[in-house]
């Protein structure tokens, strides 16, 4: 990819002095004169760029006290017993991600 380079020289007005010299009292103002240099792109692009998608949200409820508390027995019991599904039913409890409220029925 070809780029062009500009040079720019921007005055720009006066600089916010320094801690040492607002507590001592000297300021005095000045100008100063950077030189930027800036870099463009391509006009012609080859490839079109699309919008990467947001991600969907994901339901999750107020968990309780009762729930956090069920929720850490059962992975203490998934741990103990070694079933890694009983310990991620427990983590999901306790977050509030079990699907637990989720589906209404009117």
């Amino acid at each position: 990819m070809r780029t062009t380079r500009a040079h720019h020289t921007t005055t720009t007005g006066t600089v916010k002095p320094s801690l040492l010299s607002r507590l001592t009292g000297r300021t005095r103002r000045r100008t100063v004169t950077t030189t930027t240099t800036t870099t463009a792109p391509r006009t012609t692009r080859r490839h079109r760029r699309t919008a990467a998608a947001a991600p969907a949200h994901h339901h999750r409820r107020r968990p309780s006290i009762g729930d956090k508390i069920s929720g850490a027995l059962m992975r203490l019991r998934g741990s103990l017993t070694r079933r890694p599904g009983v310990k991620a039913a427990g983590a999901r409890r306790m977050h509030g991600t079990d699907g637990r409220g989720s589906h209404r029925v009117y």
